[in-house]
């Protein structure tokens, strides 16, 4: 586990905590006539993206997130058209920014903070989603989990982004609003910068690793960041 070493890099989470996925409800209120359907649809995404790691399998997270609809689909009697997939993976691919991911983002740069991501969506042509949601220029670097063929919270998917840059993982703070994602980089040895966005909390029970810090938007979360790490190296 982490010591007090000096965080100089965040890793930010991207779907979700950077970007809007409630711009998806359209889709499942058309089909499901229920837009809180796309939080059932969500978790069992989550779910088996992990199955398929345990399982030492791997399939590219966008193909999983339409069969995950397709399955869903079918749970709940519902036809669902090639043009209805179709229209998923266009929504999917241009998501829009929260709208206080670029405020703190150029705030951390400003800081010091060297900033990259880490998704768990596969590698895209430009146009990629962040430069979509106007937020790319604020990253050196976007890591997908494809290189390692393991989603999140495996432990190879965290030390792939320490492996890259050449750094040790406790110079490394992951900023996610998915605590499954803070319990696994922290158990990877980062830090864990915890966003309860809306659907997001903790989790009370023993052993779960509570997260260095929380906040329930990036201004805040991005302000105690900066005034526990504000010293961060740009090197």
């Amino acid at each position: 586990m982490p010591n007090d070493t000096q965080v100089s890099i965040i890793v930010f989470d991207v779907n979700e905590t950077l970007l809007d996925i409630t711009t998806l409800e359209p889709v499942f209120n058309r089909l499901f006539c229920d837009a809180t359907l796309l939080r059932e649809w969500f978790a069992q995404l989550v779910l088996y993206s992990q199955t398929m790691t345990l399982s030492g399998l791997y399939t590219p997270f966008g193909e999983l997130a339409i069969g995950t609809l397709r399955m869903l689909a079918s749970i709940h009697g519902v036809v669902v058209s090639e043009r209805d997939i179709d229209e998923m993976r266009q929504l999917l691919g241009s998501m829009p920014a929260h709208p206080d991911a670029a405020p703190a983002l150029e705030r951390l740069h400003k800081a010091g903070f060297r900033l990259v991501t880490l998704t768990n969506s596969a590698s895209a042509s430009s146009p990629t989603a962040l430069e979509q949601a106007g937020l790319a220029q604020y990253f050196e670097q976007s890591f997908s989990v494809e290189a390692v063929r393991k989603f999140k919270p495996a432990p190879e998917t965290y030390q792939l982004v320490a492996d890259e840059l050449q750094v040790q993982p406790a110079q490394l703070c992951l900023v996610a609003c998915h605590l499954w994602d803070t319990i696994g980089a922290q158990a990877a040895g980062y830090r864990g910068a915890f966003l309860t966005r809306p659907h997001n909390a903790f989790l009370p029970a023993d052993n779960v690793l509570v997260p260095d810090i929380s906040a329930s938007e990036l201004a805040s979360l991005a302000d105690q960041i900066i005034a526990r790490w504000g010293s961060a190296s740009t090197s």
